[in-house]
């Protein structure tokens, strides 16, 4: 029997879930940063126009949203996470079922456990230990593609050095065991991405970035200035900036432990009628 379709059925509607629980919880405790954000980038666009007034420069009326901000942070958020769970919850069954009997004696549930982690480390946790995520109001739309080309290549890296470091630890175990081929496996990975984060630039050090704002290291906004240097904004808080940055892996880790958890004992009762087939079975895959 043909499992796959059944598995990723279940991982479709498992990384729904997960999905829905990540943006409650987005709602109830970023959605208040990000409003913060938005308030502020208002405010700080406000002081940056009366200046460019004061100084006979050309002004820009404020853009207008096309949705209101009730609707992006209910409907908007809340479909965009459940999509990316839907999404998320899919490549996970699909890595899933590749595993399922060539990961020796694990079982289909601490195998579920495994794979979620995996997806936490892979898809968010490690890209954003180099590009952490931001709220609005920090990022130049001039540096857009840069900064999304920049991420979407960690996120590649950090995948295929993973699974890189999964094959090695497996080709170790049999050698040096378990333990042993595990934290080999594991330092090359961070070897790795480690030399990866160094080579890449900083998102402050982009050319735009430098030719227009001078070199920071990132592109949080700074304190708003006049001509003769006087503070006439703030620069974007602290306080905000960690507790989104906080909230994001928090939301993130939710939505990948919920799909590890949820789909678990769904695989152990889908496969409990037969054995794990060995990677062999072609009807496993």
């Amino acid at each position: 029997m043909n499992i796959a379709p059944k598995l990723i059925l279940r991982g479709v509607l498992v990384g729904a879930v997960a999905g829905l629980l990540a943006f409650v919880f987005a709602r109830i405790f970023a959605e208040p940063v990000i409003g913060r954000a938005v308030d502020y980038e208002s405010a700080r666009e406000a002081a940056q126009n009366a200046l460019d007034k004061a100084a006979g420069l050309a002004t820009y009326p404020a853009e207008h949203d096309v949705f209101s901000r009730t609707v992006q942070a209910n409907l908007g958020i809340g479909v965009g996470l459940i999509g990316f769970g839907a999404a998320m919850g899919t490549l996970f069954a699909v890595v899933y079922t590749i595993c399922l009997g060539r990961t020796g004696r694990t079982q289909p549930g601490p195998l579920a456990l495994l794979v979620a982690l995996g997806g936490f480390l892979a898809f968010y946790l490690v890209p954003f230990v180099k590009y952490p995520a931001n709220p609005p109001a920090i990022g130049h739309e001039d540096t857009i593609k840069e900064r999304s080309g920049l991420y979407l290549l960690m996120i590649v890296a950090s995948i295929a050095f993973l699974a890189l470091a999964v094959v090695v630890g497996r080709r170790l175990q049999a050698r040096m065991g378990t333990w042993n081929a595990t934290l080999v496996a594991g330092a090359a990975f961070v070897v790795l991405i480690g030399i990866l984060m160094a080579v890449l630039p900083q998102v402050g050090m982009l050319a735009t970035n430098v030719r227009n704002y001078g070199a920071h290291a990132t592109e949080t906004p700074l304190p708003l200035t006049d001509g003769k240097g006087t503070i006439v904004f703030p620069g974007f808080p602290a306080d905000d900036l960690y507790q989104f940055r906080f909230y994001s892996v928090a939301a993130q880790l939710i939505l990948w432990a919920a799909i590890g958890l949820l789909f678990a004992p769904l695989a152990r009762r889908l496969l409990a009628p037969a054995a794990v087939r060995p990677a062999s079975d072609a009807t496993v895959v």
